[in-house]
């Protein structure tokens, strides 16, 4: 039982001394010889194990997979510090400011009673913000063109998950359909381009249009409410078992998956879904 007294974050400063520790002159020489661009591969990671654990339903593995990648967050900051940029402190004054000015129906005066119209206002606020860095930024480096909606979307985002953020972005300064159903139409639309390519053999033009069907779906997930990329988890996760239980099943059998003719792996797959129901 988490007990609701205990200390409130007070013992952060302990990870960071730890950090600080790691990268002294007679610290962990692997730690040493760490950058931003060689643990950039290890913030992926663990970020991914977080979203594993919460998949399993795991507290104590969330705990820890969260501390690694609070781990990860220290680290960068300590590296940053190093080069004269920020530390960790300045990173949580940053994200405690940005809450806060951020959700002005809860420090400030405002009024909001549905969780729709926060999402609303926190990016109205966001876009405004941006706007005015932008333009702070341009006006220093005698750029002319203001930041645009897409460009706080990372392209390291899994395609998938950068193609929902993208449609998120653009429908918040009303670049959407208005329901689920034009999102629908424009699947049939862009399967019937697909088909076009396929039929034509151009392959250049097959992965075009193939992208531009992925792309509609996860317009379409989005319209509907729904995460593509969760929805494509759980499809692979089912996959991966009943096709672990056919293998198994084949293999019990002594003959192979190989070995098997079309109907014979569909019978296998049909016990599998059953089984596995």
């Amino acid at each position: 039982m988490v007990d609701p007294k205990a200390p409130r974050g007070e013992n952060f400063p302990e990870l960071v001394a730890i950090m600080q520790r790691l990268l002294a002159p007679d610290g962990c020489p692997w730690d040493r010889e760490q950058t931003l661009q060689s643990l950039r591969p290890y913030v992926i990671e663990e970020a991914y194990e977080v979203v594993e654990a919460i998949d399993a339903g795991d507290p104590r593995g969330l705990c820890d997979e969260l501390g690694d990648l609070l781990l990860q967050v220290v680290f960068q900051a300590e590296i940053a510090r190093s080069k004269g940029w920020f530390g960790p402190n300045d990173v949580v004054a940053a994200i405690s400011d940005k809450m806060t000015r951020r959700h002005p129906w809860v420090f400030g005066d405002e009024r909001m009673d549905s969780a729709e119209g926060t999402v609303e206002r926190w990016e109205a606020i966001k876009a405004q913000e941006q706007l005015a860095r932008a333009k702070e930024g341009a006006e220093a480096s005698g750029e002319t063109r203001p930041k645009g909606a897409l460009d706080g979307v990372p392209r390291a985002l899994p395609a998938l998950l950068r193609a929902a953020r993208v449609g998120e972005k653009a429908s918040a300064v009303g670049y959407d359909w208005p329901d689920a159903a034009g999102a629908r139409a424009k699947v049939d639309e862009e399967l019937a381009e697909l088909d076009e390519a396929l039929a034509s053999g151009d392959r250049a033009a097959m992965e075009r249009e193939l992208g531009d069907v992925l792309f509609a779906l996860a317009s379409l997930a989005r319209k509907a409410s729904l995460d593509p990329e969760a929805a494509l988890r759980g499809t692979l996760d089912r996959f991966s078992a009943r096709f672990t239980f056919a293998e198994a099943q084949a293999h019990r059998e002594g003959r192979g998956l190989r070995e098997r003719d079309p109907a014979e792996l569909d019978a296998l797959w049909q016990q599998a879904k059953e089984r596995l129901r």
